[in-house]
């Protein structure tokens, strides 16, 4: 995690991280203002937590209070070495947790991060550089020996080749990577999760059988999601960049819809238009693009080649990014490398939609078959020995398509959790799928896994699909489990040189009658591709294009970003726009209008309910007010003191609305209740001198909302080096 420090007033230092500030400053003794705790004090602070973040996690897990558990730490300061300490952890537990709960807290505490990095022995290096935003690659080491190559199946190169090619194409683009975190909870089975030190909102996570070939694959997800603009997917670009001479890219087209709203007739092609406008409600007006909002431009479209004859065809981007999420990019070494990897996860995922929603219950991988293939299963028998059944399954559908699939069991909880991989060779199928399982999780992420249902609408539900293409989070069917498979194992191998792996997939493909649709976006030196196929690859339902398109974002954002500048007559309309939306009230402004907002704000905790709500008090329309407000406290998630607020605002605005009440003879005890800054803030809010509270005004030039000015510099360093390389597309 990279921390940026600027010096303050006196010895006071300011540190940055993500989206967090921390103040420093020296006691008075040490000629600071003692106005925040020193440097050593928080470290000293950060192990105590850590262990108290352990035990936390612990007892979630088993369902343990930890109402009445203390935790003290205390530093033992060698008086001959004040750089010699003891840590000393004190834990006071309640009668009623068994002695197996107490071992178990103990254990969770040795588990302690800032422990371990402390025990380990961290290395400091300290230098001098020009620029700190220019030294780009700091971060990337593995700690492996750069004399020995490893290969693997499936890629073109050696890992340390592709690592030390694809680190060098992101220092040209002037992405500065860092690697968060690293997970090897199993042998043969690492991840990682690695994301832009000046914009952490673009990440990516690897996984992989070693080190290298995870960050191999960390670092191919970041490029392919870079390239295909995945990172700024829904998200506004900026007025500069909406009015840019392109958006996305320089070969990109810009389509007029006809008078009535008609889709222009130089867009998709007629394979296309039967699949995503087969009822002719499509308009053009649904297609204009989030990212820039430029209606007058009109539509922006991406080229893609046609694979069955090779012509040039223009998708609609607003299309891509409301149908397709992350599915069909990749990056390789080479081309071909990228259609295998691309192909293969287009297959796994609609193999895995099949198997949900059909409830189909797989043929198990026969034990010797499973035996060719040792570091896979030392991985599941070290996952076995920690209480976690696995099942490794063929889910080719009788050699149909090259698709494995590991479940684990979790018996602690009930929970299942079914990891699909795919690729021609079945070793590497298999292989994927057990790293997919375990990518980013500890032990204890896997009790947050869902238990199987014979419910089969809660299988067939379109978005239980969704959560499943996002983090594996959806429910699967007791049908899966059955002992009596819907196919015969099918033992397969269509491995070969990646070319002949490609075409392989291409093949199985046109056997299905399915159009492909490539784009090659390679002018920045790296293979990257993104695949469409119409019908086949898509995450979210097609209707989503008529009636949940992320282009609603345009009705609202500029209304929501200048919201405290709005009369009362343009603050009725958006009101009433937003209650004639039907929009869900829980649905997260964030994504309604595609800003990033930073989530520790009011602004980024706001809803479309508590935005009405607001309005409505801005507007004197207590009663609306007050039926919303007893919804938020209903259901709400917020934070404690926002909670509160809207508590005092509750007494406030019943007591406004009975005739019988007055106000001035309630705030006296309501302030000894809430506090003098929130009862000024609810009754400043029925009275008018508060308005939007919570809300720092802002506009379209997204002024002061540093977490997306943050995302479009990340962006600008993408477009600046696509103009750079315009002659290439």
């Amino acid at each position: 995690m990279e921390i940026k420090v600027n010096f303050l007033d006196n010895l006071r230092l300011e540190a940055k991280f993500d989206d967090f500030t921390v103040i420093t400053d020296q006691p008075i003794r040490y000629k600071g203002d003692g106005s925040a705790p020193s440097p050593f004090d928080y470290f000293l602070a950060s192990s105590a937590m850590c262990a108290a973040y352990f035990v936390r996690v612990y007892c979630l897990s088993r369902n343990i209070s930890t109402d009445n558990i203390r935790i003290s730490q205390n530093n033992i300061v060698d008086p001959e070495n004040r750089y010699n300490q003891i840590f000393k952890i004190q834990v006071e537990l309640p009668d009623d947790i068994s002695e197996r709960d107490r071992k178990g807290i103990l254990r969770s505490i040795d588990r302690c991060t800032v422990k371990k990095v402390v025990q380990t022995g961290p290395e400091f290096q300290i230098e001098t550089v020009d620029n700190l935003d220019a030294d780009t690659q700091a971060l990337l080491t593995v700690g492996s020996d750069t004399t020995e190559k490893h290969r693997i199946l499936g890629k073109d190169l050696p890992l340390e080749d592709t690592i030390a090619n694809m680190t060098a194409l992101l220092a040209e683009v002037g992405m500065k990577i860092e690697i968060a975190s690293w997970r090897n909870i199993v042998p043969h089975v690492w991840s990682l999760h690695i994301r832009d030190a000046a914009s952490p909102m673009c990440f990516t996570n690897g996984k992989g059988a070693t080190k290298e070939s995870a960050l191999c694959s960390a670092l191919g997800e970041f490029i392919e999601r870079m390239n295909c603009n995945f990172f700024y997917n829904d998200q506004f670009f900026g007025e500069e960049i909406a009015n840019s001479e392109f958006v996305h890219y320089p070969n990109e087209k810009w389509f007029k819809p006809g008078p009535n709203g008609e889709l222009p007739d130089d867009i998709l092609d007629d394979y296309c238009l039967a699949i995503y406008n087969p009822d002719n409600e499509l308009l053009g007006s649904h297609l204009i693009d989030t990212n820039s909002g430029n209606v007058e431009r009109g539509i922006c479209s991406l080229p893609f080649v046609r694979q069955s004859d090779g012509e040039t065809v223009y998708f609609p981007s607003n299309l891509i990014e409301n149908l397709y999420l992350s599915n069909g990019m990749s990056a390789g070494n080479t081309l071909a490398e990228a259609h295998v990897q691309c192909l293969s996860e287009i297959f796994e995922r609609a193999v895995k939609k099949e198997i949900i929603e059909q409830q189909l219950a797989l043929p198990d991988v026969p034990q010797e078959v499973l035996n060719k293939y040792p570091n896979i299963v030392e991985g599941i028998k070290a996952l076995e020995e920690q209480g976690f059944p696995v099942l490794v399954k063929d889910a080719s559908l009788g050699g149909q398509y090259p698709v494995a699939c590991v479940t684990l069991m979790n018996p602690r909880t009930g929970g299942v959790f079914p990891s699909f991989g795919a690729h021609p060779s079945q070793q590497v199928a298999i292989e994927r799928s057990l790293t997919e399982l375990l990518q980013g999780r500890s032990f204890e992420g896997l009790n947050d896994i869902q238990k199987p249902t014979f419910n089969e609408m809660a299988v067939q539900e379109p978005n239980n699909y969704v959560e499943h293409f996002i983090d594996s989070s959806g429910v699967i069917s007791w049908r899966f489990f059955s002992s009596k498979a819907d196919f015969e194992y099918c033992e397969w191998d269509h491995s070969g040189t990646t070319q002949e792996e490609a075409d392989y997939l291409f093949g199985l493909l046109r056997d299905l009658g399915k159009e492909v649709y490539v784009a090659v976006h390679d002018q920045l030196g790296a293979a990257v591709c993104r695949m469409l196929v119409p019908g086949f690859s898509e995450v979210y339902p097609i209707e989503d294009l008529v009636w949940d398109n992320t282009n609603k974002a345009l009705d609202y954002r500029a209304d929501i970003l200048n919201l405290h500048r709005l009369d009362n007559q343009q603050l009725r309309a958006l009101v009433e726009r937003l209650e004639e939306s039907q929009l869900d009230n829980y649905a997260d402004i964030i994504t309604l209008i595609g800003i990033e907002f930073d989530e520790n704000t009011p602004w980024g905790q706001l809803t479309i309910l508590e935005l009405k709500l607001l309005i409505y008090l801005a507007l004197e329309e207590f009663e609306e007010a007050l039926d919303l407000v007893e919804a938020f406290l209903q259901y709400n998630d917020n934070t404690v003191e926002r909670g509160l607020f809207y508590q005092a605002l509750n007494a406030v605005l019943e007591i406004t609305l009975d005739n019988s009440l007055e106000l001035q003879h309630y705030v006296p005890n309501l302030t000894r209740m809430f506090g003098e800054p929130v009862m000024h803030a609810a009754v400043g809010s029925v009275t008018g001198e508060v308005r939007f509270y919570g809300l720092t005004p802002t506009n379209m030039q997204l002024e002061g909302l540093d977490k997306h000015l943050r995302l479009i510099e990340s962006y600008k360093k993408l477009h600046a080096a696509r103009q750079k390389n315009r002659s290439r597309y």
